[in-house]
């Protein structure tokens, strides 16, 4: 036996399938599945005490191997492992309550988010959390290129970002809290300091939804930036940012990709359209009438995507202009238009998964739209500070990981793309 050829490896027994003399096992690591062939009579298994086994293997088994590495060209990964030691290292209790070494789990959603610890095993569904770290790390690595600091925000704040029902609330030693809707107010006092800062962390809405695009608790992919122009500026921050992202991505999951035949989208400059254009041409094209006055329903959003894609040959669009009453009471007005905010939201595959636009930074301006919705400027005292003492033209935005990537991989619903979802239904596991 060569030993050049030896290697020394630790994992789960993915698989066991026993043949006549020999048996393959399926060699679960962090990183992929390997194949081994596993000769009874050339292989010495230990026990967890290092006495020798002699009971049957089992799936799910966490073992250390010592084996021969072999080539061969009909694996997966061109070689294959002969172990000629396996020291056990843990045993099961109890078999698999659903079956996870199939190319896709035979359960419903909910079955499969029941026993999320275990499913996520699977290969297909590990693969999508490795692509979703692709993108953060993506996201990440083009942010700090850009001079953005990474800060860490409150998620117990005072009052809530965006006000209304949608927030959760809790006791604060005896005081009302909330769990932080969006970092937007802290987001916007660190412009004060750095210029350029983002955060990639958890989201709460309290939202009574129960569809295949909502979730309760998310993940943020959140910047804000100074000195700004034109919000257009945020735009073409966000599209350079997913652009980078996309790129890296086969260099870090590129087996991931593979085997979930994801769809690469390529970038090159996301078209632009305003609110009301949007609603007026898929009103024409599809003849559809129009309900909604102040948002996008998500047939609609399905429909512009259709007909931007079809255009232009883009899978993105940035819809601009929302209308004031839609927006939030920090949405800067157009000056052209007040009825209108200098926002937007970016599109992807027919689902919004960014919104943005920039932020009024005069003080007169802010209190003045502020009591105007009828809103106490002395409950955001601590967050007019910053309006009061001097804040340079400056904006915004937040993506929703989670949509992000369920848009990607062309998943019919987000909560597969969450690792542990929460929504109306689901606070455990």
């Amino acid at each position: 036996m060569s030993e050049k050829n030896m290697v020394k490896i630790h994992g789960s027994i993915h698989r066991l399938r026993k043949m006549s003399g020999f048996s393959f096992l399926i060699l679960r690591t962090a990183h992929q599945l390997i194949q081994c062939i596993l000769e009874p009579e050339k292989c010495e298994i230990l026990g967890p005490d290092g006495s020798p086994w002699e009971e049957t293997l089992k799936e799910e088994m966490c073992i250390c191997m010592e084996a021969q590495k072999v080539e061969e060209p009909r694996s997966r990964t061109g070689w294959e492992l002969h172990p000629v030691r396996i020291r056990i290292l843990s045993v099961p209790a109890e078999a698999m309550p659903v079956v996870i070494h199939g190319k896709e789990i035979p359960a419903s959603l909910e079955t499969i988010l029941d026993y999320r610890p275990l499913t996520l095993r699977n290969e297909r569904e590990r693969a999508v959390f490795r692509i979703q770290d692709a993108l953060v790390r993506g996201f990440t690595e083009f942010l700090q290129q850009q001079d953005f600091v990474q800060i860490h925000t409150p998620k117990l704040v005072s009052q809530g970002a965006e006000g209304g029902a949608n927030i959760f609330r809790l006791d604060y030693f005896g005081k009302e809290a909330y769990l932080a809707q969006s970092p937007q107010f802290y987001k916007q006092m660190m412009v004060g300091v750095y210029e350029r800062v983002f955060e990639i962390g958890p989201v709460f809405r309290a939202e009574k939804h129960d569809t295949a695009r909502h979730l309760n608790e998310y993940t943020g992919v959140d910047f804000e930036m100074g000195y700004i122009e034109s919000f257009e500026e945020l735009c073409r921050m966000e599209e350079a940012m997913i652009r980078h992202a996309l790129e890296v991505m086969p260099e870090i999951c590129p087996e991931e990709l593979k085997l979930l035949q994801v769809r690469i989208p390529q970038i090159s400059s996301i078209p632009f359209i305003r609110f009301h254009e949007a609603k007026e041409r898929i009103a024409g094209k599809y003849h559809r009438p129009i309900r909604e006055k102040e948002d996008l329903d998500p047939e609609e959003e399905k429909l512009l995507c259709r007909l931007v894609e079809e255009e232009t040959g883009s899978e993105f669009v940035f819809v601009t202009h929302y209308p004031t009453a839609k927006r939030p009471f920090y949405a800067m007005e157009d000056e052209q238009n007040p009825q209108v905010t200098k926002s937007f939201d970016l599109l992807f595959r027919g689902l919004e998964v960014t919104t943005g636009g920039q932020r009024i930074h005069d003080y007169a301006a802010q209190l003045a739209k502020m009591k105007a919705r009828g809103m106490d400027p002395e409950q955001f005292e601590s967050y007019l500070q910053i309006h009061k003492h001097g804040m340079p033209p400056h904006g915004g935005l937040g993506m929703g990981l989670e949509r992000f990537t369920a848009r990607l991989l062309e998943q019919d619903n987000v909560r597969r793309a969450c690792l542990f979802p929460r929504d109306i239904h689901r606070i455990a596991p």
